[in-house]
């Protein structure tokens, strides 16, 4: 990519996100915040997002995030976000990268993320659909896990769930809720659930950030391995 298609590509980057952060702050005001979700698109993309304005950026992919930080502009650097199924063995070279750990879902991950990257700020990720396919610890185990991160010294600030394969309505409206509800009785403060579907859905059950991706960056490109 030329000079001139990367001005235009952060120009579409830029009217994007603002489209998005208007739509988020009509539903939700400042207290929903937008992550950006940058898999598969390289670093020039994330830093373009930076400089509109966007502090935090959301990646699925360890070894994609490995390959394009060294790209992305130190000065400006965002927090960064894994919302991605994690693997026990690729949190010791994500360690220096990721500052939120959203997708943690079982004991191990636990254990290495508290081992590797001491301290660490993480989300717990709540299967709220009771789909087969979908990360995330059943409801009944929450407290659990909960219990076992305090105990290792990590920082639970939320919860995260992703909404049914469907997409259907209703299903979507209970787990969101549930995850809502599930996060106060915790008393976690953050809910991280909404993608640019249901993002208006999400913010009125008590979302306080979505994840974006290819309403601010487009099409998103072939993925070689994960």
């Amino acid at each position: 990519m030329n000079s001139h298609d990367e001005t235009f590509a952060a120009q579409r980057i830029k009217e994007n996100y603002e489209l998005i952060v208007n739509r988020v702050r009509k539903y939700g005001g400042e207290r929903v915040r937008v992550v950006a979700v940058t898999k598969t698109f390289p670093a020039s993309a994330v830093n373009a997002v930076i400089v509109a304005g966007c502090s935090m950026i959301g990646e699925n992919y360890a070894q994609d995030l490995l390959e394009k930080w060294p790209g992305v502009n130190p000065v400006h650097r965002p927090e960064v976000h894994f919302i991605g199924r994690l693997q026990s063995n690729k949190v010791r070279s994500l360690s220096p990268i990721v500052d939120v750990w959203q997708s943690v879902d079982r004991g191990s991950i636990i254990d290495e993320i508290a081992r590797r990257a001491p301290q660490s700020r993480i989300m717990l990720q709540v299967n709220a659909t009771g789909e087969a396919d979908k990360g995330g610890c059943e409801v009944s185990g929450l407290s659990e896990l909960m219990t076992r991160a305090v105990d290792l010294g990590l920082g639970v600030v939320g919860l995260m769930t992703v909404g049914p394969t469907s997409g259907d309505i209703a299903i979507t409206r209970r787990a969101f809720e549930t995850t809502a509800r599930l996060a106060h009785e915790l008393g976690v403060p953050e809910v991280s659930m909404g993608m640019t579907a249901d993002l208006e859905l999400a913010i009125e059950c008590g979302s306080t950030m979505v994840r974006i991706g290819s309403a601010i960056f487009g099409d998103r490109p072939p993925m070689a391995h994960q």
